[in-house]
């Protein structure tokens, strides 16, 4: 009976056998999402955290959003060009998109934008060592990836093995996160710690990093580039994207659940239901667009759009209302920089009299209607590291006769300055049809003071690599802004008279480089700050540039449905208002649609009815350098 019992059961089981050794044969599996987050967990690190350590939040510091705010509505908004990655690492990444993706996706820690203090973001606290290189955070248990993924310590430690890859085929950033960051030490699935190379100042700008989603990664391969091209990535912020038309358009959507809407200083933000972004390759399609009610806001900057072209009957009838927020932040180094290693501008003197002869001011009141500022120097709006008695050298011919003699230059037949074989005839490169008719003024007043100013037009790809080769005589330039000044990149010796470096001016001096040196080695704030007012003070010695405008103020124009609060931006917002839709030092989505102001908009606009037009200027935060 036994043995009937057992052949039996061993029947029965004969065809799962069977069933097992054919799917053993078939092709692995693809892991699940929680499979791969276990089997790509970073290890756990056995040290303990220090306990003389003090954990920091910040909670208090004032809103900045509108309480009045409502959820809802279309965002219809524009970009140039469609992207040609949804990757914001790797080759053809760095489109103007990539900010749609990447401010999508949270640190773990960020600025006020009002106050400059720490606020949470991923992480709800985080300390410092006192071996000035390392930050623990505690990251938000609620923090969820678009996917519903919780967000982990383990997602932190992958953002450095992935940054450091050489598939992801992006050499800056495996350079970055190699000679800045150490390593990210994992305690448990929401602790952890990152750690600098070297004390440094500022150390969390270093080491508030974004987490990358290992599980929606796993291990990365040599195809990299290819395979994620249009994927699209979980994130952690507010807004994902939805769909896309390659060559048209871009869908994002708001995430309705999204884990950090009631967060402190997330609330009343990022308020639009859906942004739809449309290809507009051209500037002036973009108003007309905007004109005929297709797009919702333009961005305003020029005087030509703010005085001129916006008096038309939507303006004037106050369909459309208009918003100049002034703010108090880093100013770009917009400016003339001329190459030293050229025989023209070897000697100081010579570059003095070319500064000398810039009539930046006459550019500012006959071109840009007195809408735009001098810019002093290259570190204007960085708070106290910025050295406010230095001024930029004004037009003046007899200045420009007096180092002009002084070099041993005298006057030719054409009245052009002359020495040897030598002439002051300066090939200025420039890529932008809008900037003609400044470069226009100015080589009418230089010729006035000897200087004959040869404008070299290129496109922007040829003009960039003129000048990144280092070929130029002279360039009109701007570079973007950091959270602190910056010198080594654009001013040491070590990254002079070689191409492919910021240092366009190829400024080579002893003084000024040892400098830079201990400025970069210094984590004492108030040592620093004293430092970085003395090198902005050698670097006008040198006198590499001529600086050129500021503009501390931003400038928009909406339908009046958009609603934007009291106060309409941050003391650091440096963008158009209403394209600061996520993130950009924190003070992103600030503005609402208002449905009752829409159909009272539209009802007028149907009967003719004028409403009363309205032009905000708010000076809440305006430097007081310019008052």
């Amino acid at each position: 009976m036994r043995n009937i019992i057992k052949g039996t059961i061993l029947f029965l089981l004969m065809p799962m056998f069977f069933l097992l050794i054919f799917l053993s044969c078939q092709k692995p599996r693809e892991e699940s999402v929680n499979d791969i987050g276990e089997i790509f967990k970073a290890p756990i690190s056995r040290e303990k955290i220090p306990t003389d350590i003090q954990w920091l939040t910040n909670d208090s510091d004032p809103v900045f959003s509108s309480p009045e705010a409502k959820k809802g509505g279309i965002f219809h908004h524009y970009m140039l060009s469609f992207p040609p990655t949804f990757r914001v690492v790797g080759p053809d990444s760095n489109s103007g998109f990539r900010s749609y993706v990447l401010d999508n996706q949270l640190s773990l820690v960020d600025i006020h934008p009002n106050t400059e203090n720490l606020v949470p973001e991923l992480a709800t606290h985080w300390a410092y060592d006192k071996d000035g290189k390392t930050m623990y955070f505690k990251l938000n248990r609620k923090a969820r990836w678009s996917d519903g993924e919780p967000v982990t310590a383990h997602d932190i430690a992958f953002t450095l093995e992935f940054m450091r890859s050489e598939h992801i085929v992006a050499p800056w950033y495996n350079d970055f996160y190699t000679e800045y960051i150490d390593k990210v030490v994992v305690y448990d699935d929401y602790t952890l710690a990152v750690v600098a190379t070297r004390a440094m100042p500022d150390l969390w700008l270093y080491l508030s990093l974004r987490p990358i989603p290992r599980h929606f990664y796993g291990t990365l391969q040599a195809d990299f580039v290819e395979k994620y091209n249009w994927k699209i990535e979980p994130n952690t912020g507010p807004y994902q994207i939805k769909e896309f038309e390659k060559g048209k358009s871009v869908t994002l959507e708001r995430k309705k659940d999204w884990w950090a809407k009631d967060l402190t200083y997330f609330k009343n933000r990022f308020n639009v239901d859906r942004i739809q972004v449309n290809v507009i390759k051209d500037f002036n399609m973009i108003w007309e667009y905007f004109k005929k009610g297709e797009l919702d806001t333009f961005w305003m900057p020029y005087p030509d759009y703010w005085y001129d072209k916006s008096k038309i009957p939507e303006v004037e009838k106050g369909y459309i209302y208009k918003v100049m927020f002034y703010n108090d932040t880093r100013q770009g180094a917009y400016e003339i920089y001329m190459n030293e290693d050229t025989e023209l501008f070897k000697d100081k003197n010579v570059r003095y009299a070319f500064a000398h002869a810039m009539n930046v001011e006459l550019v500012i009141e006959k071109i840009l209607r007195n809408d735009y500022y001098r810019l002093e120097h290259g570190v204007i709006g960085y708070g106290k590291y910025s050295n406010y008695n230095i001024r930029a050298r004004r037009y003046d011919i007899g200045k420009v006769e007096e180092y002009m003699k002084k070099a041993g230059w005298n006057r030719g037949k054409d009245g052009i300055w002359e020495k040897g074989t030598l002439r002051f005839s300066v090939n200025l490169t420039y890529s932008s049809d809008n900037m003609t008719p400044r470069l226009v003024v100015l080589k009418e007043e230089a010729l006035k003071a000897g200087v004959e100013l040869l404008l070299d037009k290129l496109d922007s790809t040829a003009a960039y690599k003129k000048v990144m080769e280092k070929k130029h005589e002279a360039t009109w330039w701007s570079w973007s802004t950091s959270f602190a000044p910056k010198f080594w990149e654009s001013y040491h010796s070590i990254n002079a008279h070689k191409s492919q470096t910021n240092n366009i001016s190829n400024t080579d001096d002893p003084e000024l480089d040892a400098l830079i040196d201990e400025y970069r080695n210094l984590t004492d704030e108030d040592k620093r700050v004293a430092l970085a007012k003395k090198i902005q003070e050698k670097i006008y010695e040198i006198c590499p540039s001529v600086p050129l405008f500021m503009v501390p103020y931003v400038r928009s124009a909406a339908w009046r449905w958009w609603r934007l609060p009291e106060v309409p931006g941050a003391k650091l917002n440096n963008s158009d208002l209403f394209n600061a839709l996520f993130g950009d030092y924190n003070f992103g989505g600030l503005f609402w649609f208002d449905e009752q102001l829409y159909k009272e908009t539209k009802d007028a606009m149907k009967k003719g009815t004028a409403l009363k037009p309205v032009t905000i200027i708010n000076e809440t935060y305006k430097m007081e350098i310019l008052k």
